[in-house]
């Protein structure tokens, strides 16, 4: 018999109680990721105060004991008592959710946490948070805790006293304070590499704005405690930064800089001898990955610009057609950003903008700045090298047309590139089904036999794919593997991918733990970044993790998939104990595969994600590259070469 379900049974959760129920649901995990989403929330609202030029820097500070101090020199949080709520401004933005003043133009123009939430959640979320705000001559100072109320129930952010006045002060500005609730995030630190990425990001963003980076965790002797971020010629450098490992074609970016009633602008361009383009767009200092209106008008406006200086150049005759933007965006890395009032991003990520009045602003601005661009002397030279590396796009754009619908033709495709390859799964329905990319036919035998064929498709891969990276679409197009790959999954590719066609919810890499599986990985990578990013923005693409080891002796058995954990599980095994070592996929057995690798209850997998585009550029471009001594270089200063093989050194005892 069902309970009786009455007003009385609803639960009303009073202040930030429903952030520390449900933290998921404002920063999206409990994990490394979300615990730096904190922060990111204090610093973005002083980046918001620079943004709008109050102030000109921010300190960070990674203390020891895990806490953060994010300060500016901004105007300082409001002092005075809410008119409504009789509390100060202080206590409102860190306790009450929805509330801020960002949502009108009077304060803000230009903001990226529209949602007013930021400061109150990180708030919520800590075990304790502590502001010091210097304003109108005074400094002021508050601090709340996490306070438990019950056996069961601990409330976040509560203040400890009201607003307190310590004295006269000539500085203006926020400090913020706060530790992470390890009762939340278990097991999770600040990690300073992940802080100055995102620092570098807005110091490029916010040309000639510093930002000072201290970690007390590093010795301050060996001079690396401190790190300073300024950047005076802004997405110039940004753009230097990105293309540093690449072949540029011209030095100096193509740089343009405008503002409007309706949006502030700055653009860089830059071609580098690839085939692919890449497009780096920020609204409001918030990364758009996924495009977005901005993104649409930047292209129309470089396509309708080049064709008209192209003509004028005489470079494109009265009889020849139009190039497309395809043609000029080939080799094209373009930093895109933007700044605007009322903006609508599409869902709650902030991912992509929807507000249309920014195509035709965006458009108009750079088909103007290109125009004055060509109007330069010096422009002449850097603008012949594009218009003739677009014209070679433009001859080889048939061949790639015509490679492309071989994806489109479902028949000739599915018969020539998928006989004997895939092993679908039974199941219709994508969101259940799953495919696993698997290096070579052992591995693949393996793996079909092991596999729950209701929902679990294997596709193995006969040779090594090719690297998409320095290749034309057509030369993609003519490898044997991407080809079945693109069949398989049914999404189309680049500008004609479409994620709705995905066949598998679940797209996942399974290659042997050594250094052809790691080569195999980095190529399909590649791959799916630079043809069907989408996939991955998704959170569709996954990597296997195969065991390197099986532990056993009679009444014990266990897998170790990670070197770290082999010592750990050898004393749990005790003395008598004997050692497999899985050199490959190929070497298991079928019912050993499906337990440790296939099993979704037992499994362990990575998903792909990209939290830095830019860092993903630059990683991509070192490792898959023609660049010899950037990858030497990397791999030096990132591979163990002192790494034992634990089976190789009980072996030799």
């Amino acid at each position: 018999m069902a309970a009786n379900y009455n007003s009385k049974d609803i639960v009303v959760l009073q202040g930030l109680d429903a952030v520390r129920l449900r933290p998921g649901m404002y920063i999206g995990t409990t994990g490394i990721k979300g615990m730096h989403h904190l922060l990111w929330e204090i610093v973005d609202n002083a980046i918001d105060e620079i943004a709008n030029g109050y102030g000109n820097k921010i300190t960070i500070t990674i203390h020891t004991d895990n806490s953060v101090t994010v300060k500016d020199n901004g105007r300082g949080i409001p002092v005075d008592k809410h008119p409504t709520l009789k509390v100060s401004g202080v206590q409102v933005v860190f306790t009450q959710l929805h509330a801020g003043g960002k949502f009108n133009n009077s304060n803000y123009s230009y903001s990226g946490g529209l949602h007013g939430v930021g400061a109150s959640v990180t708030n919520a979320l800590s075990e304790w948070l502590k502001v010091e705000v210097c304003r109108e001559g005074q400094r002021y100072f508050m601090e709340f805790k996490a306070v438990k109320k019950s056996k069961d129930k601990i409330s976040g952010g509560v203040p400890v006293t009201p607003l307190q006045c310590l004295g006269p002060t000539t500085e203006t500005g926020t400090t913020v304070t706060f530790k992470p609730d390890d009762r939340i995030f278990k097991d999770c630190l600040f990690d300073r590499e992940t802080i100055a990425k995102r620092v570098r990001e807005l110091a490029f963003l916010n040309k000639g704005i510093v930002i000072e980076l201290i970690d007390e965790n590093q010795v301050e002797e060996l001079g690396d405690q401190v790190r300073v971020y300024n950047y005076t010629e802004g997405l110039k450098e940004f753009i230097r930064f990105i293309n540093e490992k690449n072949t540029v074609i011209y030095k100096e970016p193509i740089y343009i800089e405008a503002k409007t009633n309706l949006i502030e602008l700055t653009c860089a361009i830059q071609h580098v001898d690839l085939y692919s383009e890449n497009v780096f767009s920020y609204v409001n200092n918030i990364p758009t990955p996924e495009g977005g209106m901005h993104e649409t008008g930047l292209k129309s406006g470089i396509t309708k610009a080049f064709n008209e200086i192209a003509r004028n150049m005489g470079l494109l005759k009265e009889k020849d057609q139009n190039l497309l933007g395809e043609d000029y965006r080939e080799g094209m890395t373009v930093v895109l950003a933007i700044k605007m009032k009322n903006v609508q991003f599409e869902g709650q990520t902030k991912t992509k903008l929807g507000n249309p009045e920014a195509r035709l602003e965006v458009e108009n601005i750079i088909y103007d700045g290109l125009i004055n661009f060509a109007n330069q002397t010096s422009s002449k030279p850097i603008l012949t090298e594009i218009i003739n590396k677009a014209k070679g796009a433009a001859k080889v754009r048939d061949a790639a047309r015509k490679a492309k619908e071989i994806t489109r033709q479902k028949n000739s495709v599915d018969s020539y590139s998928l006989i004997g390859k895939l092993s679908s799964c039974t199941g219709r329905n994508p969101l259940l089904n799953e495919v696993f990319i698997v290096e070579g036919d052992s591995a693949g035998g393996s793996a079909k036999q092991a596999r729950d064929r209701s929902f679990q498709a294997i596709l193995p891969l006969r040779g090594k794919p090719l690297n998409v990276e320095k290749k034309r679409l057509s030369q993609v197009l003519d490898n044997e593997e991407i080809r079945t790959i693109i069949s398989a999954l049914g999404t189309g590719i680049g500008s004609d991918f479409n994620i709705e066609h995905l066949k598998y919810n679940k797209v996942i890499i399974m290659a042997d733990a050594d250094q052809d599986g790691a080569h195999i990985r980095a190529i399909l990578l590649t791959f799916f970044y630079r043809y069907m990013r989408e996939l991955i923005n998704a959170g569709h693409v996954y990597v296997a993790i195969a065991p390197l080891y099986k532990i056993y002796k009679k009444g014990f058995e266990k897998y170790v998939y990670d070197e770290a954990d082999y010592d750990d599980v050898v004393k749990e095994a005790g003395p008598g104990y004997n050692v497999t070592r899985f050199k490959g996929l190929g070497e298991m057995s079928y019912m050993q595969l499906w337990e440790t690798t296939m099993n979704p209850s037992k499994r362990v997998l990575i998903r792909v994600t990209i939290d830095d585009v830019a860092d993903a550029e630059e990683m991509i471009t070192t490792l898959m590259g023609d660049n010899i001594e950037a990858r030497k270089k990397y791999i030096t200063a990132n591979a163990n070469f002192n790494k034992v093989d634990k089976f190789e050194e009980r072996s030799k005892k």
